[in-house]
């Protein structure tokens, strides 16, 4: 038995066939099919499953389609994205949905990579799961089971190990129909059984061919990324308040951190933090993907003129109907508390 043939016959019996976005046959290649498994793609990109359903859910009945999403205001889609983090996705999907909206869809491989926010392992799926043709996907968890099934050459270039990886992708994806069963078992079996820490090996459907099982190189594949330490950041951000208790917002730049997101009125990102003569209200850490940020929130006590104009001042309600950043959705409370 061949090795896509292992994978499909355990996907029949205990890949996930229950997540929102899979398409039955009659749906692959219809409009919504299509923009089912584009929308959970461009989701799950740096997310997990888990965390990506109730999103999906919430997303997706406000914008069922993919004119419903290209006639939304960019507000309007950052409210439904705020907190899922990556926030260039979802200004990709909004402009690329603007792009298809009552057009025809993207056939072929170098139209979708031609949409804003797709790239070559994301157009496959979106081929292969979508439209039921022949999708090639590489995603991390993809390149964990391939890296171990074959361990190629641990190369010194990262760029020639993808590629080596990418032919392997390609020489083992059947053909469609065949080829969305297969990529979602691939993905299934790279988050539940091939993980990076304790894969379930006496269980994987390709275990007794595996290189990495056989020749104990588990741990080897995929290859360690030389770790970095990320450098932290400090920010001050100021609590403007009116008359009637509403607090200062300020719509961010694009681009930029938070671009289109709500936050208070900040000074700029540095390495060194920057002394106010005010006491903080409060202090928050927070890590993005190439540093880390320590926020302080301090009380403003005079009039803040920078950026006003452009800025709209609200209560605790209207506030939690804008699109904020994770981190202040998380201390909305303490913002809104009683005013020191």
């Amino acid at each position: 038995m061949d090795f896509n043939q292992h994978i499909l016959a355990w996907y029949q019996q205990y890949g996930r066939h229950d997540l929102p976005w899979q398409l039955n046959v009659a749906e692959r290649g219809t409009r919504i099919g299509f923009y089912k498994v584009w929308l959970s793609e461009i989701m799950l990109q740096q997310t997990q499953v888990t965390t990506v359903i109730n999103y999906f859910h919430r997303f997706i009945n406000r914008f069922a389609s993919i004119e419903a999403l290209a006639a939304a205001s960019w507000d309007e889609v950052a409210v439904y994205w705020a907190g899922l983090g990556y926030y260039a996705r979802a200004r990709n999907l909004h402009k690329a949905a603007q792009t298809l909206a009552n057009k025809p869809l993207p056939q072929t491989l170098d139209a979708l990579m031609a949409l804003p926010g797709v790239g070559r392992s994301t157009a496959g799926a979106i081929l292969a799961l979508g439209l039921g043709g022949d999708g090639v996907i590489l995603d991390a968890n993809v390149k964990r089971v391939l890296g171990r099934a074959f361990c190629p050459p641990l190369l010194a270039s990262a760029a020639a190990y993808d590629h080596s990886l990418w032919q392997l992708a390609t020489r083992h994806t059947p053909p469609a129909p065949l080829a969305a069963d297969y990529a979602q078992a691939m993905m299934d079996i790279g988050a539940t059984l091939c993980t990076t820490r304790y894969p379930k090996c006496t269980v994987c459907p390709v275990q007794t061919t595996c290189h990495a099982y056989s020749s104990g190189q588990i741990s080897a594949y995929p290859p360690q990324k030389r770790k970095t330490l990320k450098p932290t950041k400090y920010a001050t951000a100021w609590l403007c308040y009116n008359p009637q208790g509403e607090i200062l917002w300020l719509k961010r730049p694009t681009p930029g951190i938070w671009a289109g997101l709500w936050a208070l009125p900040m000074t700029d990102f540095a390495l060194q933090q920057t002394p106010t003569n005010v006491q903080p209200l409060l202090e928050v850490k927070h890590s993005f993907t190439h540093f880390n940020l320590h926020l302080q929130v301090c009380i403003s006590t005079s009039a803040i003129s920078m950026g006003q104009s452009d800025g709209i001042f609200v209560s605790q309600a209207g506030a939690g109907r804008l699109a904020l950043p994770g981190l202040y959705s998380k201390i909305l409370p303490r913002l809104y508390g009683p005013k020191p």
